[in-house]
C-alpha cells in the first residue's frame, strides 16, 4: 500500500511539475502581451520600499495562474481519466474526493479568481492608492470565502474538534466556525506578506506544503497529500522563472489563494495549531507588520526601516538572493520541526 502511495504522489507531483514547466513560456508571453506588469508603490507612499523595487515596475505578475491552474488542471485529468477508462490504475490515481480535495480546491480556484481581479485592477491602475482592492474590501471577501469552508466543515462534515498537540481532541462546537475563519483568514494574508522578494514565497510555501502532506500521509489522508503533492511541483515550476531574477511574479492570484488553501489543509489535518510552527516565517512576517503599525500610531515612531521584514533587512543592506535563501532555509527547519511534533504528538518516533 505504502509503496503505491509514494509512487502516487512521486508521480503526480513529477507530471504536476511537467506541465507547469511547459506552460510557463506560454504564460509568460501571454502577461507580456497584454501588459499585465506589477505596480509599485511611488516614493511618496512608501520611499524606501520604491527606492529597493523601483527597478521591477512592470515585471509581469499573476504568476500564480500556473500554479492553481495546474492543480485544477491534473485534479481534472485524473477524475476525467477514471470515469473515461475504469481501471484500477485510475481510479487509484484520481485523488478529487469529497471528503479530502473537494473544499481545498474549490477554495484554492475561488480565491484565485478573486486574487486576479485584484491583480488587474493594480496593472490598470485601478482603484484607491495606485489601483486594486482595498484592505478592508479584501478582508470582507476572504472571509466570505473562510465563511463557506468553516460552513462545510462544521455543518457538511459535522467537524468541531479540535487536536491540540500532546494534549487531545477538544469539541468547541460553534465556537469552531470563528476559530476556522481565523486560521484562513490570517493564513491568506501572512502569505500574502511574505510575497515580496524574488522567490520568497514560493520557496517558503513549498516547504509547508511539504510537511502536511507528510502529515497527511501519517492520518492515511492519501488524497489529501496526493494534493499537496500536486501543488509542490507546479510551485517547483514556478520558482523556475520566479528566482532572481524574476520573470514573473505570484500576484495575489497566487499568494492570496494559495494561503487560502494552505490554512484549509491545515484544518483537515487537524493540525492547525502547528501552523504558526511550519509556518513560523509567516508570523514573523505579519507580526513585523503589526508591530510596525502599533508603534506609529502609539508612539509615532517606526521600528522597522520597512516592513515586512524582509524588506527592513534589504533597506539594511541585505542582498535579495541572501535574504530569500536564508528565509529558505528556516522554512524547511520550521516545517521538519513541525513534521517532527506531529511524529511524537502520534507517538511515532
Amino acid at each position: 500500500m505504502m509503496t503505491f502511495v509514494a509512487f502516487k504522489l512521486s508521480l503526480l507531483a513529477m507530471l504536476s511539475f511537467l506541465f507547469a514547466w511547459a506552460c510557463t513560456p506560454f504564460l509568460s508571453r501571454f502577461l507580456e502581451r497584454y501588459r499585465l506588469g506589477k505596480r509599485i508603490r511611488d516614493e511618496q507612499s512608501a520611499p524606501i520600499y520604491s527606492r529597493l523595487h523601483k527597478g521591477k515596475e512592470n515585471t509581469p505578475t499573476m504568476g500564480g495562474v500556473l500554479i492553481w491552474g495546474t492543480t485544477l488542471f491534473i485534479a481534472s485529468l485524473f477524475l476525467f481519466l477514471s470515469v473515461a477508462f475504469p481501471s484500477e490504475f485510475f481510479s487509484n490515481m484520481n485523488f478529487l474526493t469529497r471528503s479530502q480535495v473537494w473544499l481545498p480546491l474549490a477554495a484554492l480556484v475561488l480565491a484565485a479568481f478573486v486574487g486576479a481581479v485584484d491583480d488587474i485592477l493594480n496593472t490598470r491602475l485601478i482603484g484607491p492608492r495606485g489601483g486594486g482592492l482595498q484592505m478592508r474590501h479584501r478582508v470582507i471577501i476572504y472571509t466570505a470565502i473562510a465563511s463557506i469552508g468553516a460552513w462545510w466543515f462544521y455543518y457538511k462534515l459535522d467537524w468541531d474538534l479540535l487536536h491540540v498537540p500532546f494534549v487531545g481532541d477538544f469539541s468547541i462546537t460553534w465556537w469552531y466556525i470563528p476559530f476556522f475563519i481565523f486560521v484562513i483568514v490570517s493564513t491568506a494574508f501572512s502569505v500574502n506578506e511574505i510575497d515580496g522578494l524574488d522567490g520568497l514565497a514560493g520557496g517558503t510555501l513549498f516547504p509547508a506544503f511539504g510537511a502536511f502532506g507528510v502529515i497527511a500521509v501519517m492520518q492515511g489522508k492519501y488524497d489529501l497529500a496526493a494534493f499537496c503533492a500536486v501543488i509542490i511541483g507546479a510551485l517547483l515550476a514556478f520558482l523556475w522563472l520566479n528566482i532572481y531574477p524574476a520573470k514573473f511574479f505570484m500576484g495575489d492570484t497566487g499568494s492570496m489563494s494559495l494561503g487560502v488553501t494552505l490554512g484549509i489543509v491545515a484544518m483537515l489535518t487537524n493540525y492547525a495549531l502547528l501552523l504558526p510552527v511550519i509556518g513560523f516565517l509567516f508570523v514573523i512576517e505579519t507580526l513585523s507588520v503589526i508591530v510596525q503599525f502599533l508603534s506609529k500610531k502609539i508612539r509615532g515612531k517606526k521600528i522597522f526601516l520597512s516592513t515586512p521584514l524582509h524588506h527592513h533587512l534589504e533597506a539594511r543592506g541585505w542582498k535579495e538572493p541572501t535574504i530569500v535563501m536564508r528565509f529558505w532555509v528556516i522554512s524547511w527547519v520550521t516545517a521538519v520541526i513541525g513534521v517532527i511534533l506531529a511524529l511524537v504528538d502520534r507517538g511515532i518516533y
